[in-house]
């Protein structure tokens, strides 16, 4: 097989206005968590952004995922369906569980994996290829499958791509991704561009409030910032999630101000192992709500 893992997933940079112009394709950009789908001629394996494997996770995927002839490899996002929106607790649930309830989570919770790119094509690397070339194979490879290994939708229309940004919310669709036709696969490097509907920063954890293994908030410091940012509370998902991905215990201290917390206590960590990514409200003492976390 000619691309294995772990692999350098493509980026996306923020941008305030969506590109134009011919070239350019557009594609709705799904609440979930980034995966790369490898089917290897003896199975299935499942890698995060980070390079991590989770194929123990989501079995409910690697099931799907054995229709795929064997040598492709997929890039994507793994989603969980509730109440017609994509939910992305529900999705943190399934990724942090551990082998023993991996089955259960997947028969309460399935997951569904939306695919945007694909990387190589029945044993050939394909990320030489422009986008637009890709694209055409990841429809031939997916379209006849159907749930719940799927290609998201994609369009030339700029006037579709706008119908969606505005419409697509309700479901759980954050906003768009734009890539040029004739752009190459590059892993690491930011060459598409994202137009969300919140504004976010990635930050780096720096020290977390409560235990290691389940911390109640995480201290970050923001780009642009010096001072650290104390998170709003973190739900049971991130929490566990932090403590799964490891925040190393300390007997050293610190302490900082968090909004409607005052001064609180928080034991500090090397920086640059943890990247959160974070939406914060107006204001300087905005509050800071972590949506995801990823390994740096």
């Amino acid at each position: 097989m000619s691309v294995r893992p772990p692999v350098r997933v493509a980026l996306a940079q923020s941008v305030r206005e969506l590109p134009r112009g011919p070239g350019w394709w557009y594609e709705p950009k799904f609440d979930g968590h980034r995966m790369v789908v490898f089917r290897e001629a003896d199975g299935v394996v499942l890698q995060a952004r980070s390079g991590r494997i989770v194929t123990a996770a989501f079995p409910d995927l690697v099931a799907a995922a054995l229709a795929v002839p064997a040598g492709c490899v997929f890039d994507g996002e793994v989603v969980v369906w509730t109440g017609g929106r994509t939910d992305f607790a529900a999705v943190q649930r399934r990724a942090a569980a551990t082998p023993g309830r991996a089955g259960l989570l997947a028969s309460r919770l399935p997951a569904s994996y939306a695919a945007f790119d694909v990387l190589a094509d029945r044993g050939e690397d394909v990320r030489g290829l422009g986008y637009g070339e890709r694209r055409a194979r990841l429809e031939s490879l997916l379209s006849s499958l159907g749930p719940p290994l799927q290609p998201v939708p994609a369009t030339r229309s700029v006037e579709t791509a706008l119908t969606w940004y505005e419409t697509l919310p309700a479901s759980g669709i954050e906003g768009l991704v734009a890539k040029r036709d004739d752009s190459p696969y590059r892993g690491g490097t930011r060459t598409w561009r994202k137009l969300r509907h919140t504004e976010t920063w990635e930050g780096v954890v720096v020290g977390y409030v409560g235990s290691a293994r389940r911390p109640s908030a995480l201290v970050l410091v923001l780009p642009g910032d010096d001072a650290v940012t104390v998170s709003s509370p973190l739900p049971s998902g991130l929490r566990a999630e932090a403590g799964r991905v490891g925040l190393p215990p300390s007997s050293a201290t610190g302490t900082a101000v968090a909004p409607g917390w005052g001064e609180v206590g928080y034991t500090p960590v090397e920086g640059g192992g943890l990247v959160a990514e974070v939406e914060r409200g107006s204001g300087r003492l905005g509050v800071t709500t972590v949506l995801r976390l990823r390994e740096a």
